[in-house]
């Protein structure tokens, strides 16, 4: 049991820092957000704005788990395993939601 030695490292060794791209994920979310900021206030209220804020978001969103995540280094499978069901779940939500305003419209007549 003497012979058993376990891996240690000397005090104050810290690993290289990866902050270059922690301020690329900062400049670019950055930049997104100000674009969705600046047509916030240039475009007027409506389902065209509101799609764009909603894909906006969408690629943010996509780009913290692909970055934080360490998805985008991973097979692309698994990558479409991931995004597919996310596209069907955004479809599903939109069809039930216009389905479900004509169904209102149409039983108790909302206008």
């Amino acid at each position: 049991m003497s012979d058993h030695t376990h891996g240690t490292h000397e005090v104050g060794e810290i690993p290289p820092a990866n902050t270059g791209l922690i301020w690329r994920t900062f400049i670019i979310l950055s930049v997104i957000t100000a674009i969705e900021f600046t047509l916030a206030y240039l475009m007027k209220a409506g389902t065209l704005r509101t799609s764009i804020f909603v894909l906006m978001t969408l690629v943010k969103a996509f780009y913290i788990v692909g970055e934080f995540m360490h998805l985008k280094h991973e097979v692309k499978s698994l990558i479409w395993a991931i995004v597919i069901p996310v596209v069907f779940i955004i479809w599903l939500l939109v069809a039930l939601l216009t389905e479900g305003g004509a169904i209102g419209d149409a039983v108790f007549g909302f206008h």
